[in-house]
């Protein structure tokens, strides 16, 4: 669903190791919509001062210190929902119903957050529209 290209960009030949891998990729005739969503990440920025990416849609990392994983993660979970035709949607279930249950066969739960005092809950899910379109069906409160 996608394809996430990290280089060292401190590596003497990251430009020409870049034009390597783009080479190589485009030799296996995958789907342009792959190429086209790639996600560039360049690590190591921690040992560059000030490290800025001259690329477009560039992502700057230092894996070993932290510094941008949360941005990269974002924008690896936006490509894969986009790409798969998913969303992250809240809902709202009563807890005495089926709807628990059937999100965890047919959805990706994420959290599940109880309330006692009324016997709901709150279910953060990754779902797809067909199977959003189910759940209406079956549950349409």
């Amino acid at each position: 669903d996608l394809i996430v290209h990290v280089r060292d960009i401190t590596h003497p030949e990251t430009i020409l190791q870049k034009a390597t891998v783009l080479s190589v990729l485009r030799n296996l005739n995958l789907p342009s919509h792959l190429l086209d969503s790639m996600v560039e990440v360049h690590n190591k920025v921690d040992l560059i001062e000030r490290y800025k990416p001259t690329e477009e849609n560039a992502l700057a990392v230092s894996a070993l210190h932290g510094h941008g994983l949360e941005e990269l993660k974002q924008e690896i979970e936006k490509k894969i929902l986009t790409a798969t035709g998913k969303k992250i949607l809240t809902v709202n279930i009563n807890l005495e119903g089926p709807q628990l249950s059937w999100l965890y066969k047919e959805a990706t739960v994420q959290e599940v957050e109880v309330m006692p005092e009324d016997g709901t809950a709150k279910v953060k899910v990754i779902i797809g529209s067909s199977a959003f379109g189910r759940y209406k069906n079956l549950f349409p409160n």
